[in-house]
């Protein structure tokens, strides 16, 4: 159970070249000069310094060329930010978008510390969720000569905005995270007009699954998901547990939810519906158990608002259809 809790930590847990004036002339002067490089880097907002996650002061002292990053949601913001080219190596977990599953792989949960080396990068985008346990890992690739970037492990819709804005500020793309961010901003602000429309005697009470029995876990207050909850007027049926927890299924079929959502699969609603002591649960006995994308709703990056739409449309589906 240990290892699954720390795949989904990681799981949920949410670059560029120089650009002058175009052409052959990139980086020369009306003279045809080549341009010192420091003006260069100044033109392209460079160098910057960033606190990441860890509090520590990062300077990246040119636009990075070379990126690896060491988990899902960072790689799905650097794809946002139009950082395809650059990214030369991903985590065994990447699978979106398409062109992620191409990247040289890095290995998993414990990364591969040489592989990354021999990858050349500027920047390693690294992780809150699994920064202590690799810290020896991390250490080695920045004694390399390398910038090590630790983004936060978001637990909200806030610091998922702070990650991209830092990871654009990182890569040189501040303009383009501002559109990501406005973007999801935009559909966040749709998704909680129509909830509002929901009669509060119409609001149901939601149970997330996130592994299965006997050792089952679900998300309490102070969590992402729980945010996305609140955003579409449903109740957490752990609300009243902290952060990501290990649960009494006793519990749970006190709090008698409505529906069920199952982060795991495939056929776990039919392991869901066919446990022995649910018969009585709301959700179960009407058959309102569902199965949503794992990817959009756990991974904290530029999807998540297609996230809260999904869990709507699974929760209220005669307000949020497709």
């Amino acid at each position: 159970m240990k290892k699954f809790y720390s795949l989904f930590v990681l799981l949920l847990v949410a670059a560029g070249i120089l650009t002058g004036c175009g052409g052959n002339n990139e980086g020369k002067d009306a003279n045809n000069q080549d341009k010192p490089k420091t003006e260069q880097s100044k033109q392209a907002g460079f160098p910057v310094t960033i606190k990441d996650a860890t509090g520590e002061e990062v300077t990246i002292d040119k636009k990075p060329e070379k990126i690896v990053s060491v988990i899902p949601s960072n790689t799905e913001i650097a794809f946002s930010l139009g950082l395809d080219k650059e990214i030369v190596g991903v985590s065994d977990f990447d699978n979106y978008p398409e062109a992620a599953t191409k990247k040289e792989k890095i290995g998993g949960l414990e990364f591969n510390v040489e592989k990354i080396i021999s990858l050349k990068p500027d920047l390693v985008l690294a992780h809150g969720s699994n920064v202590d346990s690799m810290k020896d890992g991390l250490q080695q690739i920045t004694d390399a000569g390398i910038k090590v970037l630790v983004v936060n492990n978001a637990q909200n819709f806030q610091q998922v905005y702070d990650s991209i804005e830092m990871i654009g500020k990182a890569t040189g793309k501040t303009e383009d995270a501002k559109n990501v961010i406005s973007d999801m901003k935009a559909k966040m602000d749709g998704i909680k007009a129509e909830a509002a429309q929901i009669p509060e005697a119409d609001r149901k009470t939601a149970y997330i699954e996130v592994s299965p029995a006997p050792e089952i876990y679900t998300t309490g207050k102070n969590t992402f998901m729980d945010e996305m909850l609140q955003v579409i007027n449903a109740k957490n049926a752990a609300g009243d547990q902290e952060g990501w927890v290990k649960i009494d299924q006793e519990a749970i079929i006190k709090t008698n939810p409505d529906v069920i959502i199952s982060l795991y699969g495939p056929n776990s609603t039919e392991q869901i519906l066919s446990r022995k002591g649910w018969e009585q649960v709301g959700a179960v006995k009407n058959k309102k158990v569902y199965e949503v994308n794992t990817d959009i709703v756990s991974r904290s990056g530029p999807r998540l608002a297609e996230g809260v739409e999904e869990l709507a449309r699974a929760i209220y589906p005669d307000t949020f259809k497709k």
